[in-house]
């Protein structure tokens, strides 16, 4: 009797024991995440944040970028949301963006780093890279890219070139209904895969098509609300199933195949003779043999041919896509943008980039496409990398910063109709008109390296297809203007039809 009783006694400890350990755990969680969470006097207002998650969950994620506008009503042009364990801080207004990415811009340098972007790229690349490694990689591909072309006559003609096939390839669906995504990815990216590869790849190559869907999948999740929890919990999170697991499968392919490109430029490369970004790139690797000392490694030419290779594709050709779906459902604007096409160009040659001064029509088509379109609502995040003030307010060292271009492109005070498509907007006395309100490739020392790029390919690209095609919805349907979000917001799938221009 007295042999049980004691282990009951004993069970009843152990079990007293182990909720005890378990409650001080939690307590001691709690706590750090307070202490850690605690905002100076001057930071921001904004929503309460719950531990450890921030504001996750007060955040539409199929339209974060729309539920963010509810908290500048409320908190002003400048206010915090705790995104996991990132502080951060929305910037509303021109004058505030303009201050930011100017007159404080050396103070606003840095990328914030997420758990899922240490764990694939660690500091490695161009676009979310720091310090030193982000100025040498930035110089270098915008070196490179300037001696393979950028900026040349002949960067014009491999756009040229790869219009011409796209619209062979959009000629062969016969103005049937078909789905342009992957048709325009593949023109897009064959153009930044010119410059990084040295080659371009055919719209029926299943490998590369396999790419874009691995890169079109990856844009999609990552910037879903169980990748947002990893970045939150990553030490619970990494263990668990998951789309943040098939992220990082994603990557590893897209890195596995810009290896085997490296090893295939290795076995005929002639330093004297670069071909292209890698053959540039594996000649710098040369010059400094101490890796310590340089970021020119083999991770980083793989993490920058990466970045160069998503920045290429991503962004211009979610652009086209939005512009086909635009034309189709505002048909006076695609018929006057074929007018001043047939004026100009006619039918018997092709788009150059010297026909723009000439096209002012079509250019703000282009540019309104942009503003509606708005791809990236609240910009590449930077970090503050001092303690700065910004409008009185006190942004401690670490806290990413986000700018709002939504309302930016959106603000009824810059814009006659913000909400709706109007090509009117980039015209006046029938020219063409800069907006200072327009910032699709942000400003200040981090702003999109390959905005000449992008601005060349839209003009080529957009103009050879409606000079060829008239885009329309297919019988008996309804486009809509419906999004996907992911770290781009693009059109939700859909088909079109692209008529034969007689």
């Amino acid at each position: 009797m007295l042999a049980v009783l004691g282990c009951l006694v004993s069970a009843l400890w152990a079990g007293l024991h182990l909720r005890t350990l378990l409650l001080a755990a939690i307590t001691f969680l709690f706590l750090a995440d307070f202490l850690k969470s605690r905002r100076p006097k001057s930071y921001p207002p904004g929503p309460r944040r719950l531990p450890f998650v921030g504001n996750l969950f007060q955040l539409d994620f199929e339209q974060s970028h729309l539920s963010i506008q509810q908290f500048v009503k409320k908190y002003g042009n400048v206010f915090s949301l705790d995104f996991g364990g990132i502080s951060s801080v929305v910037v509303t207004g021109l004058p505030l963006i303009k201050e930011v990415f100017t007159h404080m811009d050396e103070n606003f340098l840095n990328r914030p780093v997420t758990f899922i972007r240490e764990r694939i790229f660690n500091n490695s690349g161009l676009i979310m890279s720091n310090g030193q490694t982000w100025k040498e990689q930035r110089r270098f591909a915008l070196m490179t890219l300037r001696s393979f072309g950028l900026g040349k006559k002949s960067l014009e003609q491999r756009i040229q070139e790869e219009a011409h096939y796209l619209v062979e390839a959009i000629g062969e669906e016969k103005g049937q209904p078909f789905n342009p995504h992957f048709k325009i990815n593949n023109a897009v990216s064959n153009i930044i895969c010119s410059f990084t590869f040295g080659e371009r790849f055919d719209y029926h190559d299943s490998q590369f098509q396999e790419l874009l869907r691995l890169l079109d999948e990856t844009v999609c999740l990552e910037a879903s609300m169980i990748c947002q929890l990893y970045n939150a919990c990553s030490w619970i999170m990494k263990y668990l199933p998951g789309p943040h697991q098939t992220i990082f499968t994603n990557w590893e392919k897209l890195k596995s195949f810009v290896s085997h490109m490296i090893d295939d430029h290795r076995r005929d490369w002639n330093p004297d003779e670069p071909r292209d970004f890698i053959d540039a790139f594996l000649k710098e690797m040369t010059k400094n043999p101490d890796k310590t000392t340089t970021s020119f490694n083999e991770e980083n030419l793989i993490c920058s041919t990466l970045d160069l290779f998503f920045a290429g594709t991503e962004t211009t050709s979610t652009t086209l896509r939005w512009a086909l779906l635009y034309l189709a459902l505002y048909p006076e604007v695609q018929e006057k943008a074929q007018d001043e096409i047939d004026r100009v160009i006619g039918q018997g040659r092709q788009p150059s980039l010297g026909d723009r001064e000439s096209m002012p029509y079509t250019n703000a088509v282009i540019h309104e496409v942009q503003r509606m379109g708005n791809i990236i609502p609240l910009n590449v995040p930077r970090e503050v990398i001092a303690d700065t003030t910004l409008a009185g307010f006190h942004l401690p060292k670490g806290t990413a910063v986000l700018t709002n271009l939504t309302a930016l492109h959106r603000d009824p005070k810059q814009w006659a109709t913000p909400d709706t498509f109007n090509p009117e907007h980039f015209l006046e006395n029938g020219q063409f008109k800069k907006r200072e309100s327009f910032l699709p490739f942000s400003m200040g020392k981090r702003a999109c390296l390959g905005e000449q790029l992008a601005r060349s390919e839209l003009f080529i690209f957009f103009t050879a297809l409606v000079q060829k095609f008239t885009f329309k919805p297919p019988v008996n349907e309804k486009l809509s203007l419906k999004f996907r979000m992911g770290l781009t917001v693009s059109p939700v799938s859909h088909h079109i039809c692209a008529v034969p221009r007689l």
